[in-house]
């Protein structure tokens, strides 16, 4: 009999695993199954006990003993966080109902202890959001993330009520994707406003909003969002099935999400799109994809990202078609300025110069003399000071920023020019490659590691070397994949119904239909025609 009792004792000091606990396991793990010592007891001093032992240390939890209508033999207690909740609405819709209004309640004389906690639940407290729980860590989780608990003694369950009331930032226009035409509200670091943006742009029952919470320590609430019935089903199991094998101990920011799911994590080019407006994101949600939320985080993620997107803006379907279709022929332009016109003046000036005309040649000739170094380095360590001057003028203060970026610009480039370090050619080269590099801030990352490696075949072969160095390029975009979707979809695999929101920007009445790589179920959007005017 005392062996099976030490038996016992020793499975119960012994988790699932086969590990003994050590003194740093106090804290049950998400997973772990529903056993006693993981529920509330009906003894409101020993669910205290635990949750003081829990949040030992932490000078912001507060613990709030009273008595319920002034009746000694009903205890209860509060537990929230101080400076997440509002103070105001705990006192006047918690405590001052279960404290003073009970007392005058004439059916409190014929309350028991056995329907008081429903009492509470459904009549006296005045709160938009209750809940019940009798596990212990999901009261913990409840509480670090700024509601209200409410344990009374001799019941083994807790309520939970919403109470948050922490500051955020306000509904501002996104710095990151400033607009002429077209909504000027962004999200901001709070999921529920970031989710109720979204609602108001799509105010239909089939948007579907799917919650879990990653990270082992931060419990990060994370929330994806697809419209039901035109989203394929497919993608929406793999977008959660790879969320759900996220295993880590915190995240802080939709980056973490983002490496943590993408196809290709060695690659330069991203498979994961990000916004910040509600009205690309809702468009995006309507052409089949799915949206991630992070709370904590302005940055909302899209998935299946194709390269074109990166071409596209949101205020191209705000305005006429013509002129939108001449701003994506410059965007292309200025990315292709952006990644070959260094490497083609290094590939023409070290090893083709009898293609430029002479009197170009002379000139650069004359620009050149007395500069120490080829061609590839003068442009090399120019494009390192512009990136340099960037970077400064990001990190800085806005206004600090943008006269260092300015002044130091001209000064070290006159400098540099002056001193015969670089030639002027070199000069307007890389001012003109980083302006083109600007028209797509999507690429902004990608851009600058590209050239550079273009530049690179570029010094060894010259344009030989740079058509090889694009070709590799080429071959590494069309074995891309986002969750499934050829990135450079629908250039390669060709597509021609969905190349009308592509090179060119087609009239509204014309998009119809979805793009059909997304395999959406329901590919009609609509069965506009046409605008004629009124016949008479």
């Amino acid at each position: 009999m005392l062996k099976n009792l030490k038996k016992l004792r020793d499975l119960k000091k012994t988790p699932a695993n086969g590990q003994p606990k050590t003194e740093n396991d106090s804290r049950p793990s998400s997973n772990e199954p529903e056993t006693e010592v993981n529920k509330l007891t009906s003894l409101l001093t020993s669910n205290l006990t635990v949750l003081k032992e829990r949040f030992r240390g932490s000078v912001d939890i507060v613990f709030r003993e009273f008595k319920v209508g002034f009746d000694p033999n009903k205890s209860a207690a509060l537990i929230y966080i101080d400076g997440l909740v509002k103070a105001e609405s705990i006192n006047a819709t918690i405590l001052k109902p279960l404290m003073f209004d009970f007392a005058r309640e004439k059916l409190w004389q014929e309350l028991n202890q056995h329907n008081l906690l429903m009492f509470i639940r459904d009549y006296a407290v005045p709160n938009n959001r209750v809940q019940e729980f009798s596990q212990l860590q999901d009261v913990i989780d409840s509480i670090l993330r700024g509601n209200v608990a409410l344990l009374l003694d001799s019941f083994n369950s807790a309520l939970i009520f919403d109470s948050k009331g922490f500051e955020g930032r306000a509904i501002i226009e996104p710095a990151t994707e400033s607009v002429v035409r077209g909504p000027r509200e962004g999200f901001n670091e709070r999921l529920g406003i970031n989710l109720s943006l979204l609602r108001r742009k799509i105010t239909n029952e089939n948007l579907i909003l799917e919650q879990l919470n990653l990270g082992t320590r931060t419990r990060t609430t994370v929330c994806f969002a697809y419209l039901k019935g035109v989203v394929n089903e497919k993608l929406v199991n793999e977008v959660r099935n790879r969320l759900q094998r996220i295993d880590i101990d915190g995240i802080l920011e939709s980056g973490y999400i983002e490496q943590l799911i993408e196809d290709a994590p060695v690659s330069i080019f991203p498979t994961v799109g990000n916004t910040e407006k509600p009205d690309i994101l809702a468009a995006k949600l309507l052409e089949g994809r799915i949206g991630i939320f992070v709370d904590g985080t302005p940055i909302a993620l899209t998935v299946p990202y194709l390269l074109v997107e990166a071409l596209q803006s949101s205020e191209d379907y705000y305005s006429r078609p013509y002129f939108v279709t001449i701003v994506r022929w410059l965007r292309i332009a200025s990315l292709i300025f952006a990644l070959y016109l260094p490497a083609l003046y290094i590939a023409i000036q070290s090893f083709h110069p009898d293609l430029i005309p002479t009197p170009l040649l002379v000139s650069m000739a004359k620009s050149r003399e007395g500069t120490p170094f080829p061609a590839y380095v003068e442009v090399f360590i120019m494009g390192m000071i512009f990136e340099i001057l960037r970077e400064a003028g990001v990190r800085m203060p806005r206004p600090i920023g943008q006269a260092v970026s300015i002044v130091g610009g001209l000064v070290i480039g006159e400098a540099a020019s002056k001193a015969n370090l670089v030639s002027e050619t070199v000069i307007i080269f890389v001012a003109l490659t980083g302006i083109a590099s600007f028209v797509i801030p999507s690429l902004g990352d990608v851009v600058p590691l590209s050239r550079l490696f273009l530049m690179t075949w570029a010094s060894l072969l010259g344009i030989f070397g740079l058509l090889m160095g694009s070709m590799v390029l080429f071959i590494h975009l069309t074995k891309l994949r986002s969750f499934g979707i050829p990135y450079l979809a629908p250039l390669a695999p060709a597509n021609l119904d969905d190349w009308q929101d592509v090179l060119v920007k087609a009239p509204a009445w014309t998009l119809n239909t979805r793009p059909r790589l997304l395999g959406a179920w329901n590919s009609i959007r609509g069965r506009s025609t046409r605008p004629s005017p009124k016949k008479k």
